[in-house]
């Protein structure tokens, strides 16, 4: 096949494209468009609202930040780490309007780290993306899971449910997730809309309930003292300052999913324009909807002892609920549609490390590549790069059984990795001065770029370390371990071993902005 021929087969649009449609090349790699362009801009914000779902994510992992400093531990750390977040997020934006793709910071990364290192870096930010949104679905799922044997447990004060309870109920509830998008990708535009709706309106019954029925059938409301300043630390560290800046973590797993919509660029007319908006939408409503639940969930709580030694499973935004409430059943109704929400939210992770591991299949940077790689004829869309991530999670929480520190370290392997994949990214992008990237729709020109980006880059250097410390001392290897630095160093020294073995056997191209 002749230059010419091959340029015209790279450029050939998908076969959905409309006559007066802009026919963009999506992948500066070349990659031929082989999936539908399904998601309009309206279906993208869904996707971004219901992949983040911050208020859902940040009241599952409640017991992270309260342990930190209490309620005021809560909410401020919140706000410090969403800032950082926003930094992130702008820096990641400026990066898929230049260069829109599936591949996001894997391919971000093999340009702004320039010739040189483009390989290295790209490989690096692939690995650990797709991992850690691997992490984060099983979070997720663990939140289902937890919570259904919680409603069990509201009715049954004398049952203790074993680790291998919440097992088969995670097994139950990751599958039905991942069953969603294996076999829904013709209706998941339109599910989406639906689903961001009906995401944003089980927040709002949550909220109105949790905020009005204390002061009627619940215990009445907290003190403003108790909510906005008595600090309550209760990690074993003596440093108020270490601790603040540990709780933190709870902020970053609720609102620290900025790249998820960028990961449906060949899925989305005019991505250039329409993913930044996405990444906006997606911060921006993940941060209002989680900071004002947070407030009327503080305000309800009556007993934070009772709180964090709750027997209500592992979960303890159901003892917040029975407080606010005074009611079992209105508590077990709270707990149901968070179930709901989880079930039409979780998908989204999926969706994410699917299409993150269908890309770095494309260019033979996984395992048995050419079958991953494979978009599926009848379902049109990556069945087995989505199948093989819903077995990752399976074995993920086989993890659980052995230790119930695996909650909080899937909670800090999602927010860590992620990081881990940005900063590949953009910190080669302002080290190399913005060189190789042309600027988009949505540009930082002069020093505002480099000022948000090397905060972003910082941030995530320094804080990445911070949140490999034991959740509390002294130290437990069964309650209070940290093995964040376990798995995600596992993770890094088997993906360096692949990197120097696939080194001599090729990793795709050299990726240039065009």
């Amino acid at each position: 096949m002749s230059s010419s021929d091959a340029d015209k087969e790279k450029q050939e649009p998908a076969p959905d494209v409309q006559p007066g449609e802009i026919r963009e090349l999506v992948n500066a790699s070349g990659h031929v468009q082989e999936l539908d362009r399904t998601f309009g801009f309206w279906s993208i914000c869904a996707v971004s609202l219901i992949t983040d779902n911050a208020w859902a994510a940040g009241t599952g992992a409640l017991t992270v930040a309260l342990f930190n400093g209490g309620p005021p531990g809560v909410l401020y750390e919140y706000i410090v780490a969403c800032l950082f977040y926003f930094a992130i997020g702008a820096g990641l934006a400026e990066l898929a309007s230049a260069i829109p793709s599936s591949a996001s910071v894997y391919h971000w990364a093999s340009v702004t780290a320039g010739p040189k290192y483009s390989r290295i870096c790209s490989w690096y930010a692939g690995w650990w993306n797709t991992v850690a949104w691997a992490f984060g679905a099983a979070s997720v799922s663990l939140f289902g899971a937890n919570s259904i044997l919680a409603i069990y447990n509201l009715y049954h004060e004398d049952y203790v449910p074993e680790r291998w309870h919440i097992f088969l109920a995670y097994l139950g509830f990751t599958w039905l997730c991942c069953g969603i998008v294996l076999f829904g990708q013709r209706i998941l535009p339109h599910l989406s809309n639906v689903f961001g709706v009906l995401c944003m309106l089980i927040w709002f019954v949550t909220l109105m309930v949790v905020a009005i029925m204390p002061s009627t059938k619940g215990s009445g409301y907290a003190s403003n003292a108790f909510v906005w300043r008595n600090w309550q630390n209760q990690t074993g560290y003596s440093s108020n300052g270490f601790v603040f800046l540990a709780g933190m973590l709870n902020g970053a797993f609720a609102i620290g999913t900025p790249d998820g919509c960028t990961h449906l660029a060949e899925e989305i007319p005019e991505p250039k324009k329409n993913i930044p908006k996405g990444v906006v939408a997606q911060l921006t409503t993940g941060f209002f909807t989680t900071f004002f639940l947070y407030i009327a969930l503080l305000y309800a709580i009556s007993d934070l002892d009772a709180v964090l030694d709750s027997n209500i499973v592992s979960l303890p935004l159901a003892t917040i609920y029975l407080q606010a409430t005074g009611s079992k059943a209105a508590t077990a109704g709270l707990l149901i549609i968070f179930i709901i929400d989880l079930t039409i939210c979780t998908p989204g992770a999926y969706i994410t490390a699917g299409r993150m591991l269908w890309t770095m299949a494309r260019d033979d940077a996984v395992p048995f590549s050419n079958y991953v790689a494979k978009i599926d004829p009848t379902f049109r869309n990556q069945f087995r790069a989505t199948f093989i991530i819903g077995c990752v999670c399976t074995v993920l929480g086989c993890i659980y059984i052995g230790s119930r520190a695996a909650f909080n370290a899937f909670v800090g392997c999602f927010a860590i990795l992620t990081t881990l994949s940005y900063v590949a990214a953009l910190l080669p992008h302002i080290l190399t001065g913005r060189k190789y990237i042309k600027p988009g729709h949505f540009y930082m020109y002069g020093w505002i770029g480099p000022v948000i980006i090397g905060t972003a880059c910082a941030y995530i250097i320094v804080f990445n370390v911070i949140y490999m410390f034991p959740y509390a001392l002294p130290l437990d290897l069964e309650a209070t371990m940290n093995w964040n630095v376990v798995l995600v160093g596992g993770v890094t020294i088997f993906m360096t071993a692949w990197y120097l073995w696939k080194r001599t056997h090729g990793h795709g191209d050299e990726w240039r902005c065009q």
